[in-house]
């Protein structure tokens, strides 16, 4: 990893009208968007964007809460955690139905990167607290490629998939007309990924979605929380055959053929 994680990417500020966020990219080729997962836009993440952009992508890495490059601790999580919940309008984090408000942005970020970057489209990522978002942003036309990693909302419905009636069918239907297709991960030990939420994307998408479900020895050791985000903290990277860098190179793989990178 870099010893200045930012260094390399370039940053800019996207206003949709509503909210401005800082955005941090790096790469050439068909855009990817990397939503972070709980505490905010950490080392892992942009590591993981690295290798999107050593894949021939681009990826554009928004910072939505926390200090962007801040290296994860509990106390950190925690205070986002709750500001998330209980401050920040952004986000619905409760109950299945409605998406959060802050997709809307995003979907005009993937509007404006792929005028940008071309291809087939663009890809998107979500991870833990913002992992639905990928799904939902399916009813922006330009989002060919989502990828659900460890969704870990909403927090009252074990088996919601933090995206609304409307949003959901419009992403069973561009699947079907489109032929396109859905990426869902998660270590099967995770309580923050009940079963109930997998059984329900694999009722709602049957052979449309590909869930990939990894053992806890598949996790990288040595962090202090049990197996939990795949393509970042819990990445195996100094065992290239193990099953999340095999899973990262799936994910990665996926992108690069929708995008028509």
């Amino acid at each position: 990893m870099a010893e200045d994680p930012l260094a390399g990417f370039e940053r800019f500020v996207f206003n949709d009208g509503r909210w401005s966020r800082e955005v941090f990219r790096i790469g050439a080729g068909p855009a990817v968007i990397v939503i972070h997962e709980v505490p905010g836009l950490h080392p892992g993440v942009l590591e993981f964007a690295r290798d999107l952009a050593a894949a021939g992508l681009t990826a554009f890495c928004p910072s939505l809460f926390g200090k962007p490059a801040r290296p994860v601790s509990r106390g950190y999580a925690i205070g986002e955690i709750l500001k998330n919940i209980c401050v920040r309008r952004e986000f619905s984090v409760w109950k299945d139905g409605r998406s959060s408000p802050i997709v809307d942005w995003l979907r005009a970020l993937a509007r404006q990167v792929h005028e940008e970057c071309g291809g087939k489209g663009v890809g998107a990522v979500g991870m833990c607290f913002t992992g639905g978002f990928a799904l939902a942003m399916m009813t922006e036309p330009s989002v060919v490629a989502p990828v659900m990693s460890q969704p870990s909302l909403p927090l009252k419905d074990k088996g919601g998939l933090d995206c609304s009636a409307s949003e959901l069918a419009c992403a069973k239907r561009r699947f079907k007309d489109e032929d396109l297709s859905l990426m869902a991960l998660r270590f099967s030990s995770d309580k923050l990924v009940p079963d109930a939420r997998i059984a329900r994307l694999k009722a709602e998408f049957g052979d449309k979605v590909e869930v990939i479900e990894l053992a806890d020895e598949d996790a990288a050791p040595g962090v202090p929380m049990a197996p939990h985000s795949v393509l970042t903290l819990h990445l195996h990277r100094s065992i290239p055959d193990c099953g999340t860098m095999r899973a990262r190179d799936q994910v990665v793989a996926f992108f690069r053929e929708k995008t028509g990178a």
